[in-house]
């Protein structure tokens, strides 16, 4: 049997800090991450949305290739609805929009759609799906999104004549009978305000 020191058997080296390590690291970055999302989520909500004032002028590409420029139309009234695709009271009150944009295309109003976070292909599929006509584009980086500071969709503007927002409605504009709800005749009625006032 060997004989070793009773010390070298009871010793053991203790493991050496060099820093925090890849773990630690890692850790860190994650949780400056979240602050920092969480900061912008909080800043973004502190900030108001432009309910009345002059609107925020942008510049839309539609999904057929032409371009809507907010500016240029003003003397109509404009409507500004943000929807998707994967958004369900949109899908609810497509329709409505659709109606509405018959009854007063003619009449010195443009609806306008702005796709918020939608791909192309899903944007057309969806305009196709409910025989949508009016003009449509997809707010590409969430630019027209941040300066109308969208909270979700939909999320409408009324524009008036003067390029001042007149309304802005955060439901979606659906129709139910058992509630005797009606989203159209509630943006009719905006749209035939904003047709009073203004120049």
């Amino acid at each position: 049997m060997t004989d070793l020191p009773l010390e070298s058997h009871l010793t053991e080296t203790p493991p050496s800090r060099k820093g925090l390590g890849l773990g630690g690291v890692l850790l860190l970055l994650g949780v400056a991450a979240i602050a920092l999302i969480v900061g912008l989520a909080l800043a973004r909500k502190s900030q108001t949305q432009p309910t009345a004032g002059p609107a925020p002028d942008f510049t839309l590409t539609t999904l057929d290739g032409g371009q809507i420029n907010l500016a240029s139309l003003k003397g109509r009234v404009v409507v500004v609805n943000f929807w998707a695709s994967w958004c369900g009271p949109c899908r609810q009150e497509a329709p409505v929009l659709e109606r509405v944009w018959q009854q007063y295309k003619d009449k010195d109003v443009v609806i306008v759609g702005v796709a918020y976070t939608d791909t192309e292909k899903n944007a057309k599929a969806y305009l196709q799906q409910f025989g949508n006509t009016y003009p449509n584009g997809l707010d590409l980086g969430t630019k027209i999104s941040e300066m109308y500071n969208i909270q979700g969709v939909p999320e409408t503007f009324i524009i008036d004549k003067s390029g001042n927002v007149s309304r802005f409605f955060k439901v979606p504009f659906v129709e139910d009978a058992q509630q005797n709800y009606d989203g159209g005749k509630q943006l009719t009625d905006a749209i035939d305000a904003a047709l009073g006032s203004g120049v």
